[in-house]
Parts: C-alpha cells; structure tokens; sequence
C-alpha cells in the first residue's frame, strides 16, 4: 500500500477520533454522576493520546515522501 493511501486512512482515523472528542465535550455538558464524568475523561485521555500516535505516523510519513 502507498504511503498516500496510509495517509489518507490515518486522515480518516484521526478526523473520526476528532468527531468523537467533540461528541464527549457534549456528553460532559450533561448532567452526569461521578463516574459517567470520570469514564468520559478517560476516553478523552485515550482518544487523544491515539490522536498523537496517528498526527506522529503521518508526520513520519509525509517525511518519508520528500
């Protein structure tokens, strides 16, 4: 596979994870309890940690082209 097309799908990967942060901020204006709010902030902490790796890979791989 070419690395434009692993590009692409990272793309694709990162702006889903994206949309997800913005569906967890809308969760967090909710009236939850304790641990709805602690869940919600650890899948915030995960998410964006995944959201690194994947800017990282295309990084790597845009160096990779040139």
């Amino acid at each position: 596979m070419s690395s434009e097309i692993i590009i692409e799908k990272l793309l694709e990967e990162r702006d889903l994870n994206l949309n997800f942060l913005k569906h967890l901020d809308f969760e967090m204006m909710m009236d939850l309890t304790e641990k709805e709010i602690e869940n919600i902030e650890k899948l915030k902490k995960n998410t964006i940690d995944q959201l690194k790796k994947i800017e990282q890979e295309i990084s790597f791989l845009s160096s990779q082209k040139f």
